[in-house]
């Protein structure tokens, strides 16, 4: 196969295991697509922490589309491909525009970089979707209590009476339980995360509102959900809050102690994209305090010491910062990345 220049086409992916780390699907399902769909392609792997993809990569000359996995792009590691068309570059997670890259683009190379939260946008907000029914119906408590013992199964002691529990009812009536339906749930990012789960919070029948100040109209109607313009209004009727932004310098704090404590008493607040986002120790403090439900994958201490106080309560339910990282999520980021290289 030719490529658009008149060359051979040869494809090329040079993966690091420090790469495989953290994506240890993503190389190998890149490379099964290309040589079934594409006529071809080669796979170099290497434990080696100092290598450079020249060195691992014969006759690199004849290279025409290059994906490095965990591997530099200085002016010595690119120069090398002299027939280099297009380029995926994944060294430290993202691609640094660098002098090199530059150089390289002038002589034509096209570079390609992961796109965040997409490849890991349906497996975040289906985690998301999960710990919110587990807290309502509490589910995770439930499976430890049936393992310690039958209380769980003591449904109702001699003569029912209104408000108290009764046959096969396992809620917390002290905290937000139920169905999704009918819930009040206010979203802060609008995002591939965000934005999904809130689209299927509606689907159930929830009310929801969502708060992003940068998302275009167009967002907010894609989820099919109402719109809020001021964060302290979202939280103000809240049964369940999910705060779904990545954390940078302008998210960080991005729900201060005001708005931790103007949620209504009882709310299940869900956290899986990062806890910082919140001001914690406000939120620890509510839920420590048997105010809030808290449904967490992120923690602002991670790992979680085994004597928070956190581990094991009835008004709380923890992961350990895995909703991301599915085998779906890996095969995602490799297709999106084949999806942006030129059709052959």
């Amino acid at each position: 196969m030719r490529s658009e220049k008149g060359r051979e086409m040869r494809s090329v992916i040079c993966v690091n295991e420090k790469y495989d780390g953290s994506w240890p699907f993503t190389a190998d399902h890149w490379h099964r697509r290309w040589e079934e769909e594409q006529g071809g392609c080669e796979l170099f792997r290497t434990e080696d922490m100092d290598a450079r993809a020249p060195g691992l990569v014969p006759n690199p000359e004849t290279v025409t589309r290059l994906v490095l996995l965990g591997f530099p792009t200085e002016k010595e590691d690119l120069e090398p491909f002299t027939s280099l068309e297009e380029c995926y570059a994944s060294g430290n997670y993202g691609g640094n525009k660098g002098d090199a890259i530059q150089e390289a683009e002038e002589r034509g190379v096209t570079f390609i970089y992961p796109r965040g939260d997409v490849q890991w946008g349906q497996t975040v907000a289906e985690y998301a979707l999960g710990m919110t029914i587990c807290a309502l119906r509490r589910i995770p408590i439930t499976y430890n209590e049936m393992i310690e013992g039958h209380e769980t199964w003591n449904y109702s002691s001699g003569v029912g009476k209104p408000g108290q529990r009764g046959a096969q009812f396992g809620d917390d009536v002290n905290f937000m339980n139920g169905t999704i339906a009918g819930k009040r749930v206010r979203v802060i990012g609008v995002g591939n995360i965000g934005g999904r789960y809130a689209k299927w919070c509606a689907m159930m029948g929830a009310d929801v509102k969502m708060w992003d100040p940068f998302a275009p109209d167009a967002s907010f109607d894609i989820a099919g959900v109402e719109r809020c313009f001021h964060q302290s209004e979202l939280v103000k009727d809240s049964d369940i809050f999910v705060p779904m932004v990545p954390l940078t310098d302008s998210t960080r704090g991005l729900v201060p102690a005001e708005h931790i404590n103007a949620l209504p008493a009882q709310s299940l607040v869900v956290q899986v994209t990062r806890a910082r986002v919140c001001d914690t120790e406000a939120l620890y403090k509510r839920v420590l305090n048997d105010e809030l439900f808290l449904a967490a994958d992120v923690f602002d201490e991670e790992p979680v010491p085994l004597d928070s106080p956190l581990l094991g309560r009835h008004n709380v339910i923890h992961t350990p910062h895995n909703a991301g990282r599915t085998i779906d999520a890996n095969t995602a980021r490799a297709d999106d990345g084949i999806a942006r290289f030129k059709p052959r």
